[in-house]
């Protein structure tokens, strides 16, 4: 079944009951037994809910993996990851990081004595020097937010499976349309769900897709133990922002390399993250693991301060001045300010999270309405 396809029907069937088409928001805490045990999979919705469970079906179908499993929001998949974690044990992960996962390594779980790496991973060989025999986990994110830097997932892969390390891949900037990370070798698959997946701004969710059977026991303990899971409402808008992925993320690719192309010679502009550029680093392994390039780019403004930066930024008219990314609406997003701000200056700096970057999630508007307000921005 094509990615089209699965997108439409992928874990959903006709309601028994009545026909419907739309799985239904199955609004209930509960289910009744006939006889104690007797529950038909359904006990307290907590654990399963069969809005959800579609839901967790289809998420499954479009990585090409064997389970699913939706929670509450992507750093509770996250979280729910971390906790197959036990003192002492290690994590390598990249130095350029969405801020909220840049937080919760480094003020919750290090204190529980879990040590991060946050490394140079444009060679994924820059990791073997971190492998130790307490080294557990790998978490990549790529491409990266919000420097756009491409991490080769099969060459992380290789190392990870030769040492018997877990890979988690955060897909969220690409989205299961542009990237599979599982076909290229990666244990767990994350996605901030909010973003391009829900597509439309109106629901916070994430997930968790796996192949293996007992990393998907043990992750769903977690998850039904700890208790992240989304209500059925939040899965059934999903459901419904799905059936449309494929072809909005046509147009986030389309209307995000126009944007670039046009970024690219603006006078204003003093760097361009985009892994579409044939000069962007790693650009031949993007070109390989992802089918489009996406709808995400990241400049820094020439000669501007904090406060011209600040001022720019809040001169859009189309793109909204606004934290997350991916829904059909463009925004625009000062990453120091909001979305990385719990990053070290000196640790952001390091990899180009400076005070004048500027982060784009370009939406699905008219084209020239985007560029014009770009021009007017930028005045």
């Amino acid at each position: 079944m094509k990615f089209a396809t699965k997108a439409i029907h992928a874990g959903q069937e006709p309601d028994p009951t009545t026909g419907a088409v739309m799985t239904p928001i199955y609004q209930t805490s509960t289910y009744w037994q006939k006889s104690p045990g007797d529950h038909k999979g359904f006990e307290y919705s907590r654990g399963t809910n069969p809005t959800r469970k579609a839901l967790e079906a289809c998420l499954a179908a479009l990585e090409n993996a064997k389970y699913g499993l939706a929670f509450s929001s992507g750093m509770g998949a996250t979280d729910a990851v971390l906790k197959l974690l036990k003192p002492g044990d290690e994590v390598i992960t990249g130095n350029d990081l969405y801020g909220g996962s840049y937080r919760i390594f480094t003020k919750v779980y290090e204190k529980y004595g879990i040590k991060f790496h946050f490394i140079d991973f444009s060679k994924p060989e820059n990791m073997l020097a971190y492998v130790n025999e307490r080294t557990k986990l790998v978490w990549i994110e790529t491409p990266t937010n919000p420097t756009m830097q491409i991490i080769d997932i099969e060459g992380v892969a290789k190392i990870s499976k030769a040492n018997n390390l877990i890979l988690a891949v955060d897909n969220t900037f690409a989205s299961p349309y542009l990237q599979n990370p599982m076909d290229l070798g990666a244990d767990i698959v994350m996605h901030s769900v909010t973003k391009y997946i829900g597509g439309h701004s109106d629901v916070v969710m994430g997930a968790l897709l796996v192949n293996d059977d007992q990393l998907y026991k043990d992750l769903w303990f977690i998850y039904n133990a700890c208790g992240a899971t989304p209500g059925p409402q939040d899965a059934f808008l999903v459901l419904r922002g799905i059936k449309t992925l494929h072809l909005r993320m046509k147009a986030h690719c389309e209307n995000g390399e126009q944007v670039a192309k046009f970024l690219k010679t603006h006078p204003k502009i003093d760097k361009i993250y985009w892994p579409g550029f044939e000069d962007h680093p790693n650009h031949d392994i993007a070109k390989k693991q992802m089918r489009g390039f996406g709808g995400m780019v990241s400049v820094t403004l020439k000669d501007a301060d904090l406060q011209e930066t600040f001022r720019i930024a809040s001169s859009f008219k189309v793109f909204a001045l606004a934290e997350s990314l991916g829904g059909v609406e463009s925004l625009i997003n000062h990453p120091v300010s909001m979305t990385h701000g719990s990053i070290p200056k000196e640790e952001r700096e390091k990899v180009g999270v400076t005070d004048n970057l500027l982060r784009l999630s370009v939406g699905v508007e008219d084209i020239s309405d985007l560029l014009a307000d770009l021009e007017q921005a930028l005045a």
